[in-house]
């Protein structure tokens, strides 16, 4: 049962500025009158989050549900930002009225929303505060066949061997700007790697300048064990060498949380309660949906698509040989340019400043 206040733990991302996700979250962990943490629930409605403005004459557009209950003495706490605070935002964590653990707390603005187009010129600064690994196993062990990457013999090979195979997407990155063609003929899909790439170049400069295809379908295509083309793709096995991504469904669900779908791998930690009548009844039955994302949770984290991309783009980068171009047919992928989208990039007013200051 909790009975203090004061020695709650509160941790996560969600408290950072600069950690900017299409969901900020951060955890909630309960203890008892010894300091211990608790390791059941002590009830769903144990807390209260309230987020505002730290600007009392701004209006905010922001979503703040309940706190999961992660049915283990800790709780998840999930808020997105539909506009900008630009002054900050203030947190409040109350248990029956009483501030929990160092509550409020205060996260000095500017707190960009997801759609705000103002990366962080710095991408070591970035890697830091979203705690990038140095490496990732499966990235290192997807590029032991491609020791090097001739562009030159890619954009002859790819398109020779498999744009009759259903869906690829040639992407070129320049100057932080995603450009693309299409080859195949189902190639809608392409809308989930063109909303995660363009998440991606809104949050931090890609300082390498990439050229790469993606595999939109849903089998692996690239067979050779030598003179092997590198190709990402959603899926892989292990006798293909297909460089393997997160799927396109947890690269939309992570972008649409508490936006457009209902299973992420943030709301299934806290849907561990009773199943409706039928999966109630007939267990066997379970909703697939949830049970995927279970498992995914297992295997991945809310930041892993980020991640993936940028060491991705960083080992092409490294082995790549020849120029990334933004080819004739190619066409630009454009940022959002809508209501959704508006907001003041304070770093690019900063760097504006700078260099008519360095002009003069």
């Amino acid at each position: 049962m909790l009975t203090t206040t004061k020695e709650c733990l509160i941790w996560g991302p969600g408290l950072n500025p600069d950690t900017v996700l299409p969901v900020r979250y951060f955890f909630i962990q309960a203890v008892d009158s010894k300091g211990e943490n608790l390791t059941l629930s002590p009830g769903k409605d144990t807390f209260k989050v309230k987020i505002g403005s730290l600007d009392t004459n701004e209006y905010l557009r922001i979503h703040v549900p309940p706190p999961l209950d992660r049915g283990d003495g800790s709780f998840l706490l999930r808020y997105r930002l539909y506009s900008t605070a630009h002054k900050g935002l203030k947190i409040q964590v109350s248990y029956k009225d009483a501030a929990v653990a160092n509550s409020p707390y205060t996260i000095q603005g500017p707190v960009h929303h997801e759609y705000c187009d103002c990366p962080e010129p710095d991408a070591s600064v970035w890697q830091s505060v979203m705690q990038c690994p140095a490496d990732d196993r499966q990235i290192l062990d997807d590029f032991k066949s491609f020791p090097t990457i001739d562009l030159q013999h890619l954009r002859q090979e790819v398109p020779h061997r498999f744009s009759n195979r259903g869906g690829l997407i040639h992407y070129a990155i320049i100057n932080n700007h995603v450009y693309r063609r299409t080859l195949g003929k189902y190639t809608d899909f392409k809308m989930f790697s063109d909303e995660i790439l363009l998440s991606l170049t809104r949050k931090v400069e890609l300082v390498p300048d990439v050229e790469f295809y993606i595999n939109v379908g849903d089998w692996p295509l690239e067979t050779k064990t030598s003179a092997a083309v590198p190709i990402l793709s959603w899926c892989g096995s292990t006798d293909t060498r297909d460089i393997v991504l997160p799927t396109y469904e947890v690269t939309h669900s992570t972008l649409e949380t508490l936006r457009g779908v209902t299973n992420d791998l943030l709301s299934v930690q806290g849907n561990t309660g009773n199943f409706d009548t039928p999966e109630q009844n007939s267990p066997q039955f379970m909703s697939s949906s949830l049970v995927y994302f279970c498992l995914c949770y297992k295997l991945l984290n809310f930041l892993i698509e980020y991640l993936s991309l940028k060491e991705i783009a960083l080992k092409l980068q490294l082995r790549q040989t020849g120029q990334p171009t933004q080819h004739a047919d190619m066409e630009l992928v454009p940022q959002l340019d809508d209501h959704t989208a508006a907001c003041r990039c304070e770093r690019n007013s900063y760097k504006e400043e700078t260099d008519v200051k360095d002009e003069l």
